[in-house]
């Protein structure tokens, strides 16, 4: 019956989460798009959340993996290379519009290399130091980016890259609104869908993940990385796996964001977006993918929904208050609230702090949990049964617990 009653809610989620954009944009397309930034940013949050919830590595320059995938596309997908370079027109007049079939894989390859680069000289660095490197190196990319417009013109500087390719496959162009029998689905519904299949694919990727030999390695390393260490884990590997896995889901992240938008520059890669994507993993709930994606959409949406708070908020001052700020000091409110109620998050890991309670067992008084001299000792003090209780209830003969 439970089975039962559990399959009828996923598949009624399934169904909202399905009509959601067809129901949005009889609204306007605007509530749609709000929808496809939140999905970008699940994206972004399930990927921080290897480096962050799963190995437990504070990374506070992960936007620039977001704007290497972003880069990358726009370059590829523009006609801003063949304007720029003379012997580039020569080679493809018609300018680089290259398929979504090899933007999207190169996007993640390149983002996990410069991962595995980023993480390559931090692999001794803990807590503060590794947070102001990766801060830095977020910081580096986006004035690269912002100053690479002479001598060489690639990134085409402040002014960023337009004309981005929307994306095609299989005869279907996203950046077209979709008639079928008198029905219209707008394009930013059509990106929708393909949002909601990647964040899909990485929820399954993530949990593969959490559940495998590499996924408890670097649990190990979060929680002990002397320990883990100790018990032959190769935690120099594992760091480095984690920084070029995070890193490749912020490349295809980046790639959909400049299809999306049409257009890219680096005022887009600020400080201030990764410290956002940094507290939708801490604010939904760090290593918990429900919480991380609960955390991604509420901050995502939030921004936008309280533009009808802080609008009449400034109509009423006489506009003495402006509108921008306002919201700002409402996340940041919402934000201490909800940390102030809920520590770990609004949707924690279950098995976070768990202790180690016998199935069915009876709480014991801490007074009265010691035994005399020579005894079986089935309940240790400080704890609610034994560290080596078997499966099924059955139990070792001696605790290995004082």
């Amino acid at each position: 019956m439970k089975n039962s009653k559990n399959l009828a809610l996923y598949v009624i989620g399934a169904i909202a989460v399905l009509a959601l954009p067809l129901l949005l944009q009889m609204q306007g397309n605007a509530w749609v798009r709000i929808a496809d930034i939140a999905l970008l940013y699940v994206l972004l949050a399930l990927g921080l959340n290897i480096v962050v919830g799963y190995a437990g590595l504070l990374d506070l320059g992960y936007v620039a993996f977001f704007a290497v995938g972003a880069y990358l596309y726009a370059l590829m997908g523009s006609s801003h290379l063949t304007e720029t370079f003379p012997w580039f027109a020569q080679m493809f007049p018609n300018g680089l519009h290259t398929s979504l079939l090899i933007v999207v894989p190169l996007a993640l390859v390149v983002a996990g290399c410069l991962g595995v680069l980023l993480g390559a000289p931090t692999l001794k660095l803990r807590g503060d130091y590794l947070a102001i490197v990766t801060l830095g190196f977020g910081e580096i990319i986006r004035v690269f980016l912002n100053n690479l417009d002479q001598p060489v013109n690639i990134t085409n500087g402040p002014k960023g890259i337009t004309a981005i390719d929307s994306i095609k496959f299989w005869g279907l162009d996203l950046g077209k609104a979709w008639k079928f029998d008198g029905f219209t689905i707008s394009s930013v519904s059509l990106y929708y869908y393909l949002f909601l299949a990647l964040v899909i694919a990485t929820i399954i990727i993530s949990h593969r993940l959490q559940v495998s030999r590499i996924g408890r390695a670097w649990m190990a390393i979060r929680e002990d990385e002397i320990a883990a260490k100790a018990m032959g884990i190769n935690t120099r590997n594992m760091k480095l796996l984690a920084f070029g896995m995070g890193a490749s889901f912020g490349g295809v992240s980046g790639a959909m964001f400049a299809a999306f938008q049409g257009f890219v520059s680096p005022e887009s890669f600020s400080l201030m977006e990764s410290v956002m994507i940094v507290a939708m993993v801490v604010l939904g709930g760090i290593g918990h993918l429900p919480g991380v994606i609960l955390g991604a959409v509420l901050l995502a949406a939030l921004p936008e929904v309280l533009r009808y708070v802080a609008g009449p908020l400034q109509s009423l001052t006489d506009g003495r208050l402006d509108a921008s700020i306002l919201r700002q000091l409402f996340i940041a409110l919402a934000m201490i609230v909800i940390m102030l109620m809920r520590p770990r998050g609004l949707w924690p890991s279950p098995e976070h702090g768990k202790t180690l309670a016998r199935k069915g067992g009876v709480p014991v008084d801490p007074a009265h949990a010691a035994v005399a001299p020579g005894s079986l000792q089935t309940h240790a003090p400080g704890i609610d049964s034994p560290a080596d209780e078997l499966p099924g209830g059955a139990e070792r003969p001696m605790s290995i617990n004082p």
